[in-house]
Order: structure tokens, then sequence, then C-alpha cells
């Protein structure tokens, strides 16, 4: 690819900035499409605004010379043109697609104003720098919350509520909290992390309605007929990929925009990354595998053919600074099957707990609550793959360093 020809990326999230800096570091200007009126930012860290930690510019991403603030509502395939709501239209040679995710909004009775055509005054979605700032400025001691999703991001938000001094209860339908991530041990220490905090968790509850009265929210039913009073309601049941441009634009899609080894579509014109990419039947939605997409396509876009995307073994980690400090690290499969090595060291006194998997010799996967300083170690056998020694090497990382 020449500097002449013309690169447009839609989305300024964490994998369209990155990829718009790195074909900016390798001479190739690319036009980044961003539709929030927000400098671009790290959305990992909204829960540190939300807990007044950080102010919203401490986490802004430095934003690449060409952006262009807008909604992309159109993609001619034809044309190779991008159209936006404010009818500007930008023409492409290579369109690039990090349109990152949408939140899952749960079919609940009263969630949705058919009048107004939004949420009820005191309902919030999170998951936008926008969403932060409104729920920030709705927040004050003692007002009644309610969180709906006890999953990585309800967790994070209902931590960031309490540390504001509201009062908490988070409803999850699973029988534990991040259950994607977590076994039944590392979930009961978050579940005493967010007590200890005031937050009162339900698991296996079913919310069925939200209860408005004027436009303003006032309680939340639940399935056994139960209600919670609320005067702030915060929808957190987890992201779907924003996939809605590529299929009206004829793109193949399955769970996300279905991309090959070069992050190509179907249309060899147009690639995709980040939370709106499937590779091989997977949609990441982590911030590291947006990163390492953003920099190989950046590297063939550039000009070198033999750049590769081969799938990212992806970390989940969670660090909640503060007085009240959260520390938590998942990786692989921490659920053992039949055969299957387990070694587990907890600390129930300093609420610690640290887990590993092996399977025909190999780290498969693991989980660790506080104190991380084993996780590098662990991260790096657990990414090669490779057989471990055979000098019994695992309690050592699990109760040393590691080198991380």
């Amino acid at each position: 690819m020449t500097s002449n020809e013309r690169v447009v990326v839609i989305g300024s999230g964490l994998a369209g900035v990155r990829l718009a800096r790195r074909l900016g570091e390798l001479g190739v200007p690319a036009t980044l499409v961003g539709e929030e009126e927000h400098t671009p930012y790290n959305r990992v860290l909204l829960a540190d605004v939300l807990a007044g930690r950080y102010a919203p510019e401490v986490i802004a991403l430095p934003a690449p010379p060409r952006l262009t603030r807008g909604r992309v509502v159109r993609i001619d395939r034809e044309t190779r043109a991008v159209h936006l709501a404010d009818g500007t239209e930008i023409a492409y040679d290579t369109l690039v697609l990090a349109t990152g995710s949408n939140p899952v909004l749960p079919p609940l009775r009263g969630l949705w104003d058919p009048e107004r055509h939004e949420f009820p005054e005191g309902v919030h979605a999170f998951r936008t720098m926008d969403d932060c700032l409104g729920l920030s400025k709705a927040v004050r001691s003692g007002v009644r919350t309610v969180v709906i999703g006890g999953g990585l991001l309800g967790v994070s938000a209902s931590r960031a509520l309490a540390q504001r001094g509201a009062q908490v209860v988070l409803a999850q339908q699973g029988e534990r909290l991040m259950e994607r991530q977590l076994d039944p041990s590392a979930s009961k220490l978050v579940r005493r992390h967010l007590a200890e905090l005031g937050v009162e968790v339900h698991t296996e509850t079913r919310v069925r309605a939200v209860r408005s009265i004027g436009g303003t929210v006032r309680s939340v039913s639940l399935a056994d007929g139960y209600a919670l009073d609320a005067d702030l309601v915060v929808i957190a049941c987890g992201v779907h990929p924003r996939v809605g441009l590529a299929q009206d634009a004829g793109l193949a899609v399955h769970k996300g925009v279905i991309v090959d080894e070069e992050l190509r579509t179907s249309d060899p014109h147009i690639h995709a990354i980040g939370d709106c990419a499937q590779f091989e039947g997977t949609v990441y939605g982590l911030a590291t595998p947006a990163l390492e997409q953003a920099d190989v396509l950046a590297e063939l876009l550039a000009g070198d053919t033999g750049s590769r995307y081969t799938g990212t073994r992806a970390l989940t980690r969670l660090t909640l600074a503060g007085q009240d400090f959260l520390d938590l690290a998942a990786f692989g499969e921490p659920d053992p099957r039949p055969g299957d090595d387990v070694i587990q060291l907890a600390d129930a006194t300093r609420g610690t707990y640290r887990k590993v998997v092996v399977r025909d010799d190999r780290l498969v996967g693991g989980v660790l609550v506080g104190e991380l300083g084993t996780v590098g170690a662990l991260a790096r056998a657990w990414e090669g793959a490779e057989p471990l020694p055979d000098n019994g090497p695992l309690l050592h990382l699990l109760t040393n360093d590691g080198g991380s």
C-alpha cells in the first residue's frame, strides 16, 4: 500500500486509535471516524472514573491527527465511500471496521419509555463516557441503586458506585459472580469483597421489570414477585458486537464480522478488528486481542505481506485500586476436566486465592485473586503452551513473583 491510498477507520476506541497511530508511525496516514464527542479514551478504565479515582481526561488516548467526528450510517461498497449522518461522504481505498460493541439490553418490561424513546430517568447503561458521566452526576450518598448483571462490568460498576456512597444491590441471574471467568472459590472472594463494601449481592435472581412513575424509575421487580426500591438502575448485562453497518453492507457476519488471518472481511477492501471482529469462531471482546489485531493490520497495510493474525490467548484482568483494593486475573480453562492436575492455594485471612490447571504437562488455565505477583510467569507459561519442566515448578510459580 502506498501513502496515497486512502485508509478510513470507523471507530475511535482502543482498536481504532491504536491502528491509526501505528499506521501514522509507518507512514500510512489514516482517517479515523469517531462517533462520540469525547476525546478518544480507554474504556477499560471507565469504572475508575465512575469511582472518582480518575478524571475523564486521565484516561484519554492520544488522538491521531486525522480524526473526524460523526456517525457513519452507510457503507457504499460499489463506490467505496462511507456516508455520515450529517451528509458527509468519505471515500476509501481500504476501510477498517473497529466499531466495537453495544451493551446488551435485557427484555425487561418498562426498561424503554415508548413515548420519549429512551430509558426512564434514573436508568443507565454502563458502556460509554456519556454513560459514566451521567451516572457520576446522578450518584450521591445513600442513593438506592440496583445493578443488573454480575459479570465483569457489573462487578466493576457495583464497586465504583459503593465507593461513591450509594446503597447498591447487585442482581445476577447466574449462580455466581463473573461465572464466565472465575471458578466458585474465586467468585466467593469477589462476593465477599463487594459485601465488605456494603454491596448486597443476589445470585440466581432474574429481574422481570423496571417500574417507573412519571418517567422516573422507582423500583425493580424480580421474577419471584419481590420488588427492590431503586433511584438508579444500571444495566450491566454484557455486550454484543456492533455489526449493523457490516450487515447492511452485505458483509459476512455471524456473531461478529468474520475475518481471516489478514483481518479481511468477505470484501477484500474492508477489514475488521476489535470487539466487532470474529476470527475462527471467536469474538474476543477484550483489550489485548484488539490491540494485537490493530498491530498486525497496521503492518499488513504498511506493506508487510508476511504479517498474519493467528489468534490471541487472552488473559482477563481486573484491577480496581483505591482504599479497598481488588486485583484478579483469569486465563484459559479454570475448570478442570477429569484427569487434569489442579494446584490451589488459598488464604482466607488475606482474601487471596490461586489455582492452576495442568493437562498433559501443559498449563491450560488458572485464576488468581489478590496479590498477583505470579501472574506474569503463569501467563507466559500458558501462552507458550510448551510442556512444563518435570521438576515441579508450579508450586514455585504460585508462591513467588515469577519475574512478573
